[in-house]
């Protein structure tokens, strides 16, 4: 089943417009995983959760500047992220906070609409 969201008029950049299958509606596209910057969306081929290292986050990791906390939507359900991932992340000084992907790419349209300077990494629907 297909939803859409309405963009809200405050955000700018890449906002997910509805769900499709497995996947996220953006700008046209339907991105299964995806990854979401102030500037773009793109495909992202994630790993099973208990595998998610820093590696498999660098491009949101490169921004400049380093986002104030990462979004992860971990898929149909909400999950944990690896301690070893979130304890990487502290070091670095970019929080994480984890929800199921629909309630993420949610909360991705509210923050960007208050111009928060974020990134998400959102898991496949199922």
């Amino acid at each position: 089943m297909a939803s859409r969201f309405d963009r809200d008029p405050n955000a700018s950049g890449p906002l997910v417009q509805g769900f499709a299958g497995r996947g996220f509606r953006v700008d046209g596209g339907v991105y299964e995983g995806l990854f979401l910057t102030p500037r773009r969306a793109d495909q992202w081929n994630a790993p099973p959760l208990a595998e998610l290292s820093l590696e498999d986050l660098a491009p949101l990791l490169g921004l400049d500047p380093l986002p104030e906390f990462l979004l992860l939507g971990t898929g149909a359900n909400m999950a944990f992220p690896p301690r070893a991932l979130v304890a990487a992340l502290d070091e670095r000084g970019v929080g994480i906070e984890a929800m199921d992907s629909r309630a993420a790419a949610r909360t991705w349209g509210m923050l960007r609409g208050e111009e928060r300077w974020i990134a998400a990494a959102l898991m496949p629907l199922a």
